[in-house]
């Protein structure tokens, strides 16, 4: 397994080093579970069962807490905490991180190793795959003749993961005991714990005021309460024994023991990485955190069950579909980041079967030739306010025929490729449609963000950027070369898509600024050209099919390194403009005006070290770029990458700790990079 994310007594001892570093799980079906090194809560979405009510949305916070206490019978009863809580009084109360005295991932299990004097205590905490079942486990690390066990509250709740808690409106019926108690709400899941080694007692305490400093810092309410339904005690030995938490029913004696459970999960992940490194040479020796972030992009991938719409029958490949959650823990699946990150997701990690369920799953949503651009999480239709959805379905689909030459998917596609282009010729909603005159897309209407600069607070669309968008012409012009390329696959003609990717190339000339700069972000808007320095250029040079010249690629190369490169991402706009934001912090109204005015964003890191490859042909320097993110790797979402950073150093990551396209373009990115390199030492 990747020894990359490992702390010892200087990190897990500092409440403010050890509640900033977080842990998540997930369990494919779009259910997750967070928490902190310190084992306090700091965000809402913390907890150990959080599970979709209408899969894989609608999650509710299910399962909140575990808080165990360990005991020496043979002292007379004393007793340490192996958990921390923060209180809205500014209190720490217990301080269990004082008996940490380590933390590290087993793949994509956190693992604690409490000391009290001789005594080590190991804890575990998974998730089941394909099950609504979360796992804690504990285990003595060294042998003792002493009795030891432990006291664990079990706190529960049952609110949306984005609400508050309404203590009045959750009064749950807890039942059973020894073996297992159930917390059953009427408007809500039935939650179950079982124990194979330890005793259940009913318990009904509420806890008030957990001090929620992340939400605080977000502009959000930061107090929070939970239930104490059931007290379990535990022997502890050198064998494993713990505690199961579910929403699902089984006959007493039916379920594997917790070691097994616990084995069960090591083997899956033990199998990603082998999996990976038979299909992805590149994967057998790579580093450690690269290792690491192939069991991330796990995490993303869940089950899609799709209904009938629009008299189609949803589904993937007639089994299951497949979709990705573009980020842990508030995203739910968008349909733009889905297709940015399928490749390294899947395709990187030899799961080709599961990128083509995907794609297959995502075209029975399309509508009017446009992607939606997300699956609201509260349930309600999909929303189609993208127009660079679609253009990145091509990409994906490119992608996924180059590794996996399947030209049945392919044939089966292909008119649904047709239609797409078809509805971007004659036009379709948002005003999204080709403009005959220069061979470009446009797109934009008041009120509406297109684009994946899409924040918006009412009915300010802060970055609107209607009219010609550099990367949706960059994107343009790449999906009517797919399209050829496809064509040609399936011995079919070419001449329409000849003729528009050639109208597309000569009128992409108009984005190049004068003299020495790169390209315009924006023509045709409605106050002219928009020269503003944005990374959206540098996709005109990263994607596959490029409409420029060598020396304008390396021109937009230049200016995006000087003006928007940082350690571990690329600003969304220029240090020298005058709207230039450069920390993404405060309410949510000063947290979405920054959002894509300067803050920094990770899935454009891997586009600029593979466009700086092309233009340079310096391997070596290209996946130099890439390395800060090992150190990422250490701190906010543990093993994963986060969403966005400050602009400014010290480039402190921000919103989502765990992002589907940050972690997907990064790994993709290196392979790429790390396959040219072994090329180029092969030929020397």
């Amino acid at each position: 397994m990747p020894g990359t994310v490992h702390f010892g007594r200087a990190i897990c001892c500092d409440l403010e080093q050890a509640s900033r570093r977080e842990w998540w799980l997930a369990n494919g079906l779009g259910g997750y579970a967070g928490g902190t090194i310190a084992l306090c809560l700091t965000r809402r979405y913390h907890g150990l069962l959080i599970a979709p009510a209408s899969p894989p949305l609608e999650r509710m916070l299910i399962f909140a807490k575990a808080d165990a206490t360990l005991y020496d019978c043979d002292e007379g009863g004393r007793s340490w905490p192996l958990f921390t809580n923060c209180w809205g009084s500014g209190s720490v109360e217990p301080q269990g991180l004082k008996n940490l005295e380590s933390f590290r991932l087993d793949g994509s299990i956190p693992v604690w190793h409490f000391a009290i004097g001789d005594h080590i205590v190991e804890q575990r905490i998974w998730m089941e795959q394909k099950r609504h079942a979360t796992c804690i486990a504990w285990r003595l690390a060294r042998p003792t003749e002493r009795s030891l066990h432990l006291g664990v509250d079990l706190l529960v709740n049952c609110r949306s993961h984005h609400g508050e808690s309404h203590p009045h409106e959750f009064n749950p019926v807890v039942e059973g005991g020894g073996n297992h108690i159930s917390v059953q709400h009427l408007k809500g899941p039935t939650l179950h714990f079982r124990t194979e080694d330890g005793q259940l007692s009913v318990k009904h305490q509420w806890i008030n005021d957990f001090d929620l400093a992340r939400e605080r810092e977000r502009g959000f309410p930061d107090r929070d309460s939970h239930l104490c339904a059931a007290h379990l005690r535990l022997q502890l030995g050198n064998e494993w024994s713990g505690l199961v938490a579910s929403m699902e029913t089984c006959e007493a004696g039916t379920r594997p023991h917790c070691a097994e459970l616990l084995q069960r999960r090591r083997a899956h992940d033990t199998d990603l990485l082998a999996t990976a490194g038979a299909l992805t040479p590149e994967l057998r020796d790579a580093p450690s955190w690269v290792r690491q972030l192939v069991v991330a992009a796990d995490s993303f991938l869940i089950v899609r069950s799709v209904a009938k719409q629009g008299g189609k029958k949803q589904g993937g490949c007639g089994q299951e579909g497949k979709s990705v959650i573009a980020g842990y823990p508030w995203f739910s699946d968008w349909g733009r980041d889905t297709m940015i990150a399928l490749p390294g997701l899947t395709l990187a990690t030899g799961r080709h079967a599961c990128a083509r369920n995907i794609l297959t799953t995502f075209s029975h949503f399309i509508d009017r030739g446009m992607l939606p651009n997300m699956f609201p999480d509260n349930g309600g239709q999909p929303q189609y306010n993208t127009v660079d959805g679609a253009l990145w379905y091509f990409e994906a689909w490119r992608a996924y025929i180059e590794v996996s030459h399947d030209l049945e998917a392919l044939r089966e596609i292909y008119p649904l490729l047709e239609e797409i282009v078809d509805w971007h010729t004659r036009g379709t909603r948002h005003d999204i449609g080709l403009d005959s005159g220069d061979g470009l897309l446009h797109a934009g209407e008041p009120g509406m963000q297109l684009t994946w600069m899409d924040a918006k607070l009412g009915d300010w669309v802060i970055t609107p950027r209607h009219g010609k968008p550099v990367e949706i012409n960059a994107l343009w012009y790449n999906a009517l070369i797919c399209m050829k390329e496809f064509s040609n696959l399936l011995g079919k003609t070419t001449e329409v898509f000849g003729t528009l990717s050639a109208r597309a190339h000569a009128g992409f000339s108009r984005f190049l600024k004068s003299g020495s700069g790169g390209l315009y972000d924006v023509l045709d808007g409605p106050s002219g050209d928009d020269a503003s320095v944005r990374p959206n250029q540098i996709l005109a040079v990263s994607l596959p099919h490029s409409p420029l010249a060598p020396e304008v690629q390396a021109r937009v190369v230049a200016e995006a390194g000087r003006y928007l490169l940082t350690s571990y991402a690329l600003r969304s706009l220029a240090p020298d403009h005058p709207d230039y934001r450069p920390c993404y912090g405060g309410n949510v109204q000063e947290r979405d005006s920054a959002y894509h005015q300067g803050t920094a964003w990770a899935w454009l890191l891997p586009h600029y070290a593979w466009a700086e490859y092309g233009v340079t042909g310096n391997v070596e320097l290209a996946q130099s770029r890439l390395n800060p993110i090992r150190d990422h790797l250490l701190d906010a979402g543990l093993g994963t990458v986060s969403e966005i950073f400050d602009g400014e150093p010290p480039h402190a990551a921000r919103g989502a700790p765990s992002q589907a396209w940050s972690v997907a373009c990064v790994l993709d990115t290196w392979i790429k990079l790390e396959r040219a390199r072994r090329g180029t030492v092969q030929e020397e």
